[in-house]
């Protein structure tokens, strides 16, 4: 990876520590239907561990306590496991959408990185244009993005959001549209507008999480 994109991806390491919760503990999309796949998976697994332990209860039956007790204990976490997950994915709807908003961000570094090193064997007609002004278009993205996980965390652990507060809705919106290119038929001009995409979301979520704290 080139040095100007290093650092630029946000990592689960760093979500976590922005947010306050694992990408792997929240469902996406927190919908009805992902809530009832999760689970009706959950059962399939635990019937299979339950036909397991009964197999090698047949085997092994001088251990019947042990063999019992232990998919037991499996079933049980797994259970309380999705509870957890669907609970947290209900309360997190802003954020689950945000954590879309950085795989969405984590894909775009990825297509550069990957068209970099196919440049780099020998194709240097897949160039970017201007790599300056796309570069510089995600780290504003990233600064949005990190400010919108920030300030939804802020808003989601107290009920109400103290108002003096308010530079952290200040954003670079304007300064990402200036940056934005008219002919979108280029390379580059497609990953500006999709830069600008990412930002245009995520200051809508913003919004919503003002209007329902204010």
């Amino acid at each position: 990876m080139q040095p100007d994109l290093q650092g630029l991806k946000i990592t689960k390491g760093e979500l976590k520590h922005l947010s306050g919760v694992s990408v792997d503990t929240v469902l996406k999309p927190p919908t009805l239907p992902k809530f009832v796949a999760e689970i009706t998976k959950t059962l399939l697994i635990i019937i299979l561990i339950s036909l397991t332990g009964f197999v090698l209860l047949q085997v092994f039956p001088e251990h019947i306590k042990l063999l019992i007790a232990i998919p037991s204990i499996l079933a049980i976490t797994l259970f309380f496991n999705d509870i957890r997950k669907i609970a947290i994915s209900r309360k997190c709807k802003n954020l689950i959408r945000l954590f879309e908003d950085v795989n969405r961000f984590n894909r775009v570094i990825q297509a550069i990185n990957i068209n970099d090193k196919i440049e780099a064997v020998g194709n240097p007609g897949v160039a970017l244009t201007n790599r300056g002004q796309v570069i510089q278009a995600l780290r504003l993205t990233r600064d949005d993005i990190i400010r919108a996980l920030k300030t939804e965390r802020i808003l989601r652990e107290n009920d109400k959001f103290i108002k003096c507060n308010s530079e952290l809705f200040d954003n670079n919106l304007m300064a990402l549209t200036a940056l934005q290119v008219s002919d979108q038929a280029t390379e580059h001009g497609r990953l500006l507008n999709e830069a600008l995409q990412i930002v245009v979301d995520v200051q809508q979520e913003m919004r919503a999480l003002q209007n329902r704290h204010s």
